[in-house]
């Protein structure tokens, strides 16, 4: 079973934090920052190339309604939004979420990779393998 999913239905309790009739954000019971939300759709999807568009566009809605609510009323700064796809891109949980990591200046957090060796990559060979068809746009 998904956690989840038991969480949106009410087995499993939570800290919500927002909630409407297609989506849910809840603190997260591990957090690594002050603050640390999860945002997700009410409908069980695996990660967003699994999810259908009001699915998509309702966790979206959310975390922006969130982030509004940290920056205007909480007193944050600002906030980062992570999500992971897949186990490659170490997704835990395999029910669509996005993080919100509530922010403020000089609290010390990275939000983005720090790699201190950057790759090599020639971009014209970069962007001939990854753009997209225009069957797509």
């Amino acid at each position: 079973m998904c956690t989840f999913c038991d969480i949106v239905d009410g087995k499993i309790s939570s800290y919500k934090i927002f909630e409407d009739s297609q989506s849910l954000v809840f603190l997260d019971i591990h957090p690594e920052v002050p603050g640390y939300m999860l945002a997700i759709p009410k409908k069980h999807v695996v990660n967003y190339l699994d999810a259908d568009s009001v699915s998509l566009l309702a966790v979206n809605r959310a975390v922006q309604t969130v982030g509004r609510h940290l920056v205007e009323v909480a007193g944050y700064d600002g906030f980062n939004v992570l999500n992971a796809n897949g186990q490659a891109a170490e997704q835990s949980e395999f029910h669509l979420h996005l993080h919100i990591l509530p922010r403020r200046h000089a609290d010390g957090l990275s939000g983005f990779p720090q790699s201190k060796r950057r790759p090599q990559q020639d971009l014209s060979q970069m962007w001939e393998s990854l753009k997209l068809p225009t069957m797509y746009v």
